[in-house]
């Protein structure tokens, strides 16, 4: 089987996919995000020469260039890791006919070069290049040094690919490459190591002495077999049908009987939570929530920019509810049409998750209250954002759920999957994050920061009081969608 009869295969399965039609609006929407990332690298290829001759005139803009490589490096894995899959066709079939296994390795490897992570870059190299050629730079060495750029970058590719498959091994999926691109960035910043002059020499070396190019090739080499091997391991047809052996932690839960009716539902859903990586990743990302004011109160800019507390204070205590929420009730697609046969009312499957997202809320601001030593006004607004996320956030992300139409797959890796992921998740992030923002900064540039957090905290209360309306209307949306869901659900 020839290149050109996957390629067929391919363009066949894309556009006869159930999903296709489906995805439509999402396609439109990538590809904007798309025009607009290639666009703004070409303005940034165009303008860093005559930029930075401007703002350095003393320096050489090609040698300023080569110093940041290093780092650009560093955000290309990172970038990498959390966004790009390997693009993995369907090959089960393919295994019972008469070909090769290489070919099948190769095709798909060699699909993952023409990623648009591979080509976007070339946007900003490719511009940069030519104006170092108009500037009186040696063509050929130029172009030398635009090779290795790209053989660089497809290292990263594959390399990347190497870490996802350890970081599926673990528990904390993201751990890995965290330590990878934590400890480099280290030990260059503490000058144990200056990784980013080590870069920098090495390309311009390549572009002095164009033989060394070949050092990159040979690693690119190198990381292009390790993946043939790794990948070439794991294609049998019978390798989806090992059984997996898992020790279950059991827990009987009994603290969620005070709850009544809603208890099945939450022990349900903690149960799920806890023994499924993609849903684990949800308590994991508290950590990171709970710690993401430290980014910004102790800096002096910021101190001086009480508007942007209540943004922050959204986020830390909310960050449970905006993670776990934006997927219900998707997180329950694999035995949805089950649940729904069952003689439950449905308005205590909602209930369950609004008081399991109002109790992370409580919770988080509760352990966010030491954030006062950077003064009382933040207190005062992680309290406000806290009232907000009870009253009006919960019910927003569960009204944006019964447009939820994608299946979720919990046995997928647990961090920045995006999968699950459509317009409803993008949309539902105006009102969520932006709006309470847009009020507050409104109120207190009209008034004051405390007329702010009262308004916040008026809006959160009103809906608390409005719950029971709230929910009835929000019931009556899910069930109007129940057998559209339960449709999408159940398709693969």
């Amino acid at each position: 089987m020839t290149l050109k009869h996957f390629l067929n295969l391919e363009w066949k399965q894309f556009f006869r996919s159930a999903s296709f039609g489906k995805s439509i609006a999402l396609n439109i929407l990538m590809i904007f995000f798309a025009l607009y990332f290639i666009v703004s690298f070409l303005i940034m290829g165009i303008a860093l020469y005559p930029g930075l001759k401007k703002a350095f005139p003393e320096e050489d803009p090609f040698v300023i260039v080569n110093g940041f490589l290093f780092f650009y490096i560093l955000v290309d894995m990172a970038m990498r890791f959390f966004l790009q899959k390997l693009p993995v066709m369907s090959v089960k079939p393919l295994l019972t006919l008469p070909v090769k296994r290489n070919k099948v390795v190769h095709y798909v490897l060699r699909k993952s070069a023409m990623s648009f992570f591979n080509i976007l870059p070339l946007f900003a190299f490719v511009p940069f290049s030519i104006m170092l050629i108009i500037n009186g730079y040696p063509s050929s060495s130029v172009l030398i040094w635009l090779l290795a750029i790209i053989v660089v970058t497809l290292i990263i590719n594959f390399l990347n690919f190497l870490i996802e498959s350890i970081s599926s091994e673990t528990e904390l999926s993201f751990l890995p490459i965290i330590v990878l691109i934590g400890g480099l960035f280290a030990l260059n910043h503490f000058n144990v190591i200056s990784f980013s002059e080590l870069v920098s020499q090495g390309f311009m070396a390549i572009y002095s002495n164009p033989i060394f190019v070949l050092v990159p090739v040979l690693i690119l080499a190198i990381t292009y077999m390790a993946n043939f091997k790794q990948l070439k391991s794991k294609l049998f047809l019978d390798s989806s049908l090992k059984s997996k052996v898992t020790v279950v932690n059991a827990s009987s839960m009994e603290w969620t009987r005070r709850f009544g009716d809603i208890a099945p539902f939450m022990q349900l859903d903690l149960k799920l939570i806890w023994r499924n990586k993609r849903t684990k990743s949800s308590v994991w990302m508290l950590l990171l929530g709970l710690l993401y004011g430290l980014f910004f109160y102790p800096q002096p800019t910021y101190a001086n920019m009480p508007w942007f507390f209540a943004f922050i204070g959204i986020f830390v205590t909310g960050i449970f509810l905006i993670n776990f929420g934006q997927f219900i009730p998707a997180w329950d697609s694999g035995y949805y049409k089950m649940l729904m046969s069952q003689n439950i009312k449905y308005e205590q499957y909602l209930k369950s998750k609004w008081t399991l997202m109002t109790m992370s809320v409580v919770i988080l601001f509760v352990l966010s209250i030491p954030y006062v030593y950077f003064g009382w006004k933040i207190l005062l607004a992680h309290f406000a954002a806290a009232i907000y996320n009870v009253g009006v956030n919960t019910h927003v992300i569960l009204y944006g759920g019964s447009f939820n139409r994608k299946k979720i797959d919990l046995n997928q890796r647990a961090a920045f999957n995006y999968q699950g992921t459509g317009a409803v998740q993008w949309i539902i992030g105006i009102p969520l994050m932006l709006l309470p923002l847009a009020i507050f900064g409104i109120t207190y540039a009209i008034s004051s920061f405390e007329i702010g957090c009262v308004v916040l905290t008026v809006l959160g209360t009103t809906g608390i009081v409005l719950h029971d309306k709230l929910m009835t209307f929000i019931t009556k949306k899910y069930l109007d969608s129940k057998y559209k869901m339960i449709d999408a659900f159940s398709q693969d």
